[in-house]
């Protein structure tokens, strides 16, 4: 059964994508730490982040790279964090999370923007990469 990322990849799922090449997919998460809260995927659908092979695995950490770099100069914050937890969708991903404080690499809280919002922050960063 297809993950929820790989409905996303297909477009059998809205997402507010930002950058995007034939092996990798940025778009904004809908439930964000932080404003700017961003997800990179492979486009190949792998569970595990380690289960990658190894230049599949380099390029995601470059493209990811690309996507910080975009995501600091629009989105007001100290720095980009990145996790990987891996467990809420089977399709390895990347969290990149703008911020300001340890506590908002904490996956409880979260803050709400609206369609325009997400719509507006998804351009801004896209232009910026």
């Amino acid at each position: 059964m297809a993950s929820i990322f790989t409905k996303i990849i297909h477009g059998e799922i809205p997402a507010y994508k930002v950058a995007e090449t034939d092996r990798y997919l940025a778009f904004l998460d809908v439930n964000p730490n932080t404003k700017g809260h961003t997800l990179c995927i492979p486009k190949q659908e792998i569970d595990q982040l380690f289960d990658m092979d190894a230049a599949d695995y380099a390029g995601l950490m470059a493209f990811a790279h690309q996507v910080a770099a975009a995501l600091k100069k629009t989105v007001s914050c100290k720095r980009i964090g990145m996790a990987v937890i891996g467990l809420e969708v089977p399709h390895a991903h990347v969290h990149l999370i703008p911020i300001d404080q340890m506590d908002d690499m904490r996956f409880q809280n979260k803050v709400r923007l609206t369609h325009e919002e997400f719509t507006d922050l998804a351009k801004q960063i896209s232009q910026n990469i």
